[in-house]
């Protein structure tokens, strides 16, 4: 199965007057490389996060951080401080008579006062509760994102490894006919330097350098590391690393293929091959 590397996804709960916002950002790595961003109040969720994360994902590194936010309806008259306050007002009254051109203070200097405001007791067990559920509701969304662009690239390998097995059964429908076109030139070739050539010792020199040119075992690899190719990305397991160990396998044949090259249609064919084997280890790169 091609699954991407590379996702996003947001997801945001609200409860009690707080809200709680995950977002996970994911881009290729060799291996889980996971970084997370905690505010002050969920910091003990950290080992509780990364197990969540390292059993859902497998590779990539990984961008995760949730924002707790006080929503608009968190404070109410009734959290006001009233003891606090009427020491406040005291005091204020102090400073007039003390100063009295001093800048008197608005309502909003006031509620910043420490202590004005009581905050709200939140019930941690349940807002921790709330951020892993929603952590995991955010993995699953980047789940789904990284499958489906994973579905695409596995797609674009799977016409590009269409294209790469055409190329090789053209040329195995050639390969007579470049062996007798060689033979002929090296005929004619032999012919003109020699006016009564040994015939015997001609065909035993063709024998040898056919033999040594002869690509039938390359292009039979070909094909078995396109069948293999084909096998990887319709599992159902993580595709990247086999696909690129069989991309490395590919050019190496595709190399091979080339220096044995005795026609302009063999080097053709591994030119075009090594083209088409590079753009599918681009896209591999980022497969999962």
């Amino acid at each position: 199965m091609t699954t991407s590397m590379t996702a996003f996804s947001r997801v945001e709960s609200s409860q009690s007057g707080v809200q709680l916002i995950w977002e996970i950002r994911s881009v290729n790595h060799r291996y889980l490389d996971t970084h997370l961003k905690l505010p002050d109040e969920l910091r003990l969720l950290e080992t509780n996060c990364r197990a969540i994360i390292s059993k859902a994902l497998n590779r990539g590194r990984i961008d995760a951080q949730l924002k707790l936010e006080k929503s608009a309806n968190g404070v109410h008259l009734n959290a006001i401080n009233s003891s606090m306050l009427e020491n406040l007002e005291e005091l204020l009254a102090q400073i007039n008579t003390a100063i009295p051109n001093a800048t008197p203070a608005n309502a909003l200097d006031i509620l910043r006062w420490p202590g004005v405001l009581i905050e709200p007791k939140k019930d941690n067990e349940a807002l921790h509760e709330q951020s892993l559920t929603l952590l995991e509701n955010a993995i699953a969304v980047l789940i789904e994102n990284r499958e489906r662009e994973g579905n695409r690239m596995g797609e674009l390998i799977s016409e590009r490894i269409q294209t790469c097995r055409k190329l090789v059964v053209d040329l195995i429908s050639e390969i007579d006919d470049i062996t007798n076109t060689q033979k002929q030139k090296w005929q004619n070739r032999i012919d003109e330097l020699c006016k009564e050539p040994d015939s015997n010792r001609l065909h035993q020199e063709i024998a040898i350098i056919l033999t040594k040119s002869d690509i039938q075992e390359e292009l039979d690899r070909l094909q078995t590391h396109f069948d293999e190719v084909h096998r990887t990305i319709t599992s159902n397991k993580p595709a990247g690393r086999r696909l690129d160990f069989l991309m490395q396998e590919l050019n190496r044949e595709a190399n091979t293929l080339g220096s044995k090259s005795i026609d302009q249609r063999i080097t053709n064919t591994s030119v075009e091959l090594k083209v088409l084997i590079d753009q599918m280890r681009e896209q591999i790169q980022n497969i999962e």
